[in-house]
């Protein structure tokens, strides 16, 4: 999904993300945190499962064959 600016309309229930680290005035990158690694990969996965799930609802058809193939994989798989 493209980035959309942080005035977006549909984006005021979400609060504005913070610029991505990057050189600080000095020059050198800013270490990232484990916090800000959790919050920004939290923040993906939510994007990611609100993407599948609009995919879904658009190509049910699609979707219900990829949830078969994969209920079928799940089963073949041999621990």
């Amino acid at each position: 999904m493209p980035d959309l600016p942080d005035d977006a309309p549909g984006d005021a229930e979400r609060p504005a993300r913070p610029s991505a680290p990057g050189p600080t005035r000095s020059g050198r990158p800013h270490p990232e945190t484990d916090a800000e690694r959790r919050r920004r990969r939290a923040q993906f996965l939510r994007d990611l499962a609100e993407a599948r799930a609009l995919r879904a609802r658009v190509q049910p058809r699609r979707a219900k064959v990829a949830r078969l193939r994969h209920a079928m994989r799940m089963r073949t798989f041999r621990w």
